[in-house]
């Protein structure tokens, strides 16, 4: 008998395509990863301690920096899980894009979903 071994993937909807960007067991939970999207962009993708997965675009967009995969991951009061940027700390829902310091920015949002490899 020959066991298989299946490996977990973490696709992303980038445009209108399933893309495949990693495997689950590489994303530590409350850690991000930054993944290349084939459109060129890039995005951060976090696992949190739930295992709830979440994917947003990786640029700050008060710096212009893709750092935001390397952000601390917490929630609020009320429960909404968040980014916070390693630079200048803004704080961005991970549901939702939005910051959750200054309203009128938000991030874009990717869908994330797991299939088997």
């Amino acid at each position: 008998m020959t066991t298989v071994a299946t490996t977990t993937r973490i696709e992303l909807l980038a445009g209108r395509t399933w893309t495949a960007v990693c495997d689950l067991d590489h994303l530590t939970p409350g850690r991000g990863v930054a993944v290349l999207l084939p459109d060129g962009t890039q995005a951060a993708v976090f696992r949190d301690r739930s295992d709830t997965l979440y994917a947003v675009a990786n640029r700050d967009p008060f710096t212009g920096a893709y750092v935001l995969s390397r952000g601390l991951i917490g929630s609020t009061g009320d429960g909404r899980v968040y980014v916070a940027s390693p630079l200048l700390k803004q704080r961005f829902d991970l549901a939702s894009g939005q910051c959750l310091d200054d309203e009128s920015v938000r991030i874009p949002v990717h869908a994330v979903r797991l299939a088997a490899a």
